[in-house]
């Protein structure tokens, strides 16, 4: 729909439409919306929203001196032109997708490849990819024309949104492939419809109009798909990964890596027969196998280290085959039903596959969900976006737009966005600027009394709502604080070499590797939570992680007091402050106030500063700033 922009009686309090929205219900309610935010709180709470990192404070000051009516505006094009927003957005995305570096089956097997979906995320943010086509790629980008081999490859990669699927157990033969595709399924429903749709894998939905025809008609579009094999404890290598060719070598490519995976596991098998036939002979016939073994076995390695003459993405491929499933009586996959031929969901059109389509037919799904007739993709969009603007969206669950999920605070002005978004040829950068540039956006925190007793959550946004900073963005602030950020793009993890995965069951896959990058390129594990992010609210790995939780924990306390990391930041934000502040008393306290919270000191609090640090030394003053409520 496309409603109408209500009238406001505060005529000249917006300044876009989207705040005659905001206003209109403000005044029904009879509030008062707050005053505006200081320049410093603004370009502060534009800067970590865009980028995730603290403004410099030069940045500050050219702010601060542009007295012009488009001041703030320059600030959101530089942020959005920064290399550093699709870091920031691009975790969010990732969030919603699940990300992670490892499988998640039991032995929660790395995947070296998965972080190539990861840098194509960051990319498609910073290049402002239209959403739609941000849909498309993902789920189809193997089937979608290209222009040229760079772009067929990219479309590739991002594919590993639905490759990065979890997997379960340990087991190959009879492996648990309905899970992996129930997992699927899953993330597709919430991610771009918000709907749990895998509530109709056994039934159908309790609550909203999804059928279990409807979810095989859906799990048949990824049955007819090939998805890589990551290892597992019973196939302890990776398998199916598509080579990074352009389209014209690949099926040359697909060729070649099939002999040079059946000639390794030839020389493996060479090997483990030697092994085999150790256990029962003695003397020199023994001497002369164990022989033998030492040269098969350093043929193998040998082997092993030859690098192949092309990449390889952890992306799926087409099954070489497409079908239509049977519906599984309830959830089984060894009692089957009558047969669902592949379609979109009932309630939202329904359309099948074409007869005429021979593919798994996932490039026709993906243009059903991004097409801009469908009323809830563009919504679940925006609300995303608005989330991580205001810290709540206009729909409280982002994953769930079902019976079950909470209705909108404002349902008309999410009508409204959804209408823009798409008319923009769906850009998020330009959603941004819409959200940013309106006078909602810029309000002060600061809450009076009336709004405290009448709208306690602040639903109705009469202020600005105050945020903490997620697990990324306080890790990121403390290495920039300390000045020892390295902001060049991620490399590969440092995983142990293939030859050597033995990870099993009692011995799963398990690794911390330190960094000094931005936290989006710390390698994440579906089954082991990263120590920093387990404490301070990271994403779940295994679930769609839609809102993050917010806590304050006694943990949180103590890791900002004795961790490491913290005590090494406060270390070189100390050097720094001391190396850039003059010789005066209480130089050096202006610097870190400047630095750490982009405002200079109180006269009470540079006293106390001053005399903290001269009894304790900088480097413990830089501590308790880095602890402080203010910085978070």
């Amino acid at each position: 729909g496309n409603p109408p922009v209500p009238k406001v009686k505060q005529t000249r309090w917006p300044v876009n439409a989207l705040d005659r929205f905001i206003l209109a219900r403000l005044e029904k309610e009879n509030l008062k919306p707050a005053t505006d935010a200081e320049k410093r709180v603004l370009i502060r709470r534009a800067t970590f929203d865009l980028i995730g990192l603290p403004p410099s404070p030069e940045e500050i000051d050219a702010f601060l001196a542009d007295k012009s009516s488009q001041a703030f505006a320059k600030v959101v094009d530089r942020l959005l032109d920064s290399p550093h927003y699709g870091e920031r957005w691009g975790r969010h995305w990732l969030d919603v997708a699940r990300y992670a570096d490892t499988a998640g089956d039991n032995s929660d097997f790395p995947i070296p490849q998965m972080r190539r979906y990861r840098d194509w995320v960051i990319r498609a943010f910073n290049r402002d990819l239209p959403y739609d086509q941000f849909i498309r790629e993902q789920l189809a980008g193997d089937l979608l024309p290209s222009d040229n081999a760079d772009e067929a490859k990219e479309r590739l990669v991002a594919t590993g949104y639905i490759a990065n699927a979890r997997r379960f157990g340990s087991r190959v033969d009879d492996y648990p492939q309905h899970l992996t595709i129930e997992d699927t399924i899953d993330n597709v429903g919430r991610a771009f419809l918000g709907l749990t749709v895998s509530c109709a894998r056994c039934h159908d939905h309790k609550f909203d109009s999804i059928s279990a025809a409807d979810y095989y008609a859906l799990y048949g579009f990824f049955q007819s798909t090939r998805y890589p094999w990551p290892g597992i404890e019973l196939e302890q290598r990776q398998r199916d990964l598509v080579p990074l060719v352009d389209p014209a070598r690949r099926a040359g490519a697909e060729a070649a890596l099939k002999s040079h995976d059946s000639e390794k596991r030839r020389l493996e098998k060479d090997a483990q027969r030697l092994k085999d036939s150790l256990k029962d002979k003695s003397g020199d016939e023994k001497k002369s196998i164990e022989a033998k073994l030492a040269d098969a076995e350093k043929a193998v390695k040998e082997f092993a280290s030859k690098p192949l003459p092309f990449d390889l993405a952890y992306a799926v491929a087409e099954a070489g085959r497409s079908v239509d499933v049977a519906i599984q009586i309830k959830g089984d996959p060894a009692k089957p039903g009558p047969v669902v031929g592949r379609r979109f969901l009932t309630i939202l059109g329904g359309q099948e596959l074409p007869p005429s389509d021979k593919s798994s037919g996932r490039l026709h799904l993906a243009d059903r969900l991004a097409d801009p007739a469908n009323p809830l993709t563009a919504r679940v969009m925006v609300n995303r976006i608005w989330l991580h603007h205001f810290g709540k969206g206009l729909v409280p669950t982002p994953n769930d737009f079902g019976k079950q999920g909470k209705p909108p605070t404002h349902p008309e002005l999410l009508d409204w966005l959804a209408r823009r978004f798409i008319d923009s040829g769906w850009s998020i950068k330009a959603m941004h600027r819409t959200i940013m540039l309106s006078r909602a956006y810029q309000l002060a925190s600061v809450r009076s009394d009336d709004a405290l007793a009448r709208d306690p959550n602040n639903e109705l946004l009469s202020s600005f709502p105050r945020r903490r900073l997620d697990a990324e963005s306080l890790r990121d602030a403390m290495l920039v604080l300390g000045g020892n950020i390295d902001t060049s793009p991620a490399t590969d993890h440092p995983f142990p070499p293939q030859s050597e995965w033995k990870f099993t069951q009692h011995n799963p896959f398990k690794a911390v590797y330190d960094s000094k990058r931005r936290s989006v390129y710390l390698m994440t594990q579906r089954i082991q939570r990263h120590p920093y992010l387990a404490i301070f609210d990271g994403a779940d790995p295994s679930a769609s992680t839609a809102v993050r939780t917010t806590s304050t924990t006694p943990l949180q306390a103590l890791n900002l007091f004795n961790s490491r990391f913290v005590l090494d930041q406060s270390a070189t934000f100390a050097a720094r402050v001391e190396r850039e502040s003059g010789p005066a008393p209480g130089d050096r306290a202006r610097r870190a106030w400047a630095l750490a919270y982009q405002r200079t000191p109180e006269d009470a609090e540079l006293r106390d500063a001053t005399r903290f640090a001269e009894a304790h030394g900088t480097a413990a003053l830089c501590r308790a700033l880095l602890n402080s409520s203010e910085l978070l």
